[in-house]
């Protein structure tokens, strides 16, 4: 009964602010509606057309490129981050505050920041490069520079996945550890058949969350950095498109059709990848 007045609070925040509008949402994907006139119940219409929609291919293109790219690098970069600074060396918390702050500046103050990194003529990252000797790409002015200045843009956010890491290697057995000492492994030995098992599936866990993170969170860069779409639709992902259609066209019924689509797309892409977990897992020893 405690526990049940406890979770009340937070039961009728979920039921208001995210089933309710999910199933409006839902709903509203069956009907043609402007805003200005009521909505028209439209059947499977919007449907129709997203499997037609040429720019919905190119946005879903782009943000499965973007999630194949951005993934694993926040992924890495989080997981080598947190090795390390695992070690509780002098300086190491304020180290560790340093990485973790990209993950909590607004987003909008962080687009801005990149439009000035980015710059192609007095940015910081050409005039860095250009002291190597090597001519930085015009940023956001083709499909592929575009592309790779978003991916590059969201790497940096690695803070989350860096505390879960951190969490995750100070958690290792230590007489495992010392036991593989004894046994004289080497060092990626120790790695490869202690630590990554151990922390598997905390590895997982930031997989599957990063993938749906990814999905929904590249919008203000694309609204900002790839001023709404880019050269060529390089930096439509879908969530600028539902966005674009919704208020810039007024066709809220097939951005919502849009949305549905793109939760659909997430959906798959989770399976898929734990279906591969599943199948890495017999390498360890955890599936059945």
């Amino acid at each position: 009964m405690q526990l049940g007045l406890m979770l009340a609070p937070y039961l009728a925040g979920l039921a208001l602010l995210v089933i309710l509008p999910a199933i409006a949402g839902f709903g509203l994907a069956f009907t043609e509606y402007n805003a200005l006139q009521p909505p028209r119940f439209a059947g499977l219409a919007n449907f129709q057309e997203v499997l037609r929609d040429d720019v919905f291919r190119i946005a879903t293109a782009n943000s499965l490129i973007y999630i194949v790219l951005a993934v694993p690098l926040r992924l890495a970069g989080a997981f080598l981050t947190a090795r390390l600074l695992l070690r509780p060396t002098r300086g190491v918390r304020i180290v560790r505050a340093a990485v973790y702050l990209p993950t909590i500046v607004p987003d909008m103050a962080w687009a801005l920041v990149w439009l000035w990194i980015l710059n192609p003529i007095y940015g910081p990252l050409n005039q860095t490069l250009a002291l190597f000797g090597i001519a930085g790409p015009a940023w956001m002015t083709d499909q592929v520079s575009a592309r790779l200045a978003i991916v590059l843009m969201m790497s940096w956010q690695i803070g989350e996945g860096l505390v879960v890491c951190l969490a995750s290697l100070q958690n290792v057995p230590r007489d495992l550890l010392d036991q593989a000492a004894i046994d004289g492994g080497s060092a990626w030995d120790t790695f490869r058949t202690v630590t990554l098992p151990a922390i598997a599936p905390a590895l997982l866990l930031l997989l599957f969350r990063d993938t749906i993170f990814s999905f929904q969170a590249n919008f203000v860069p694309a609204l900002i950095v790839g001023r709404g779409g880019g050269p060529d639709f390089a930096t439509m992902f879908l969530p600028m498109y539902v966005y674009t259609t919704a208020f810039g066209y007024l066709r809220f019924g097939y951005a919502a059709a849009i949305t549905c689509a793109m939760y659909l797309i997430t959906g798959l892409v989770l399976w898929l990848q734990f279906r591969a977990a599943r199948r890495w897992g017999f390498g360890f020893g955890h599936a059945d």
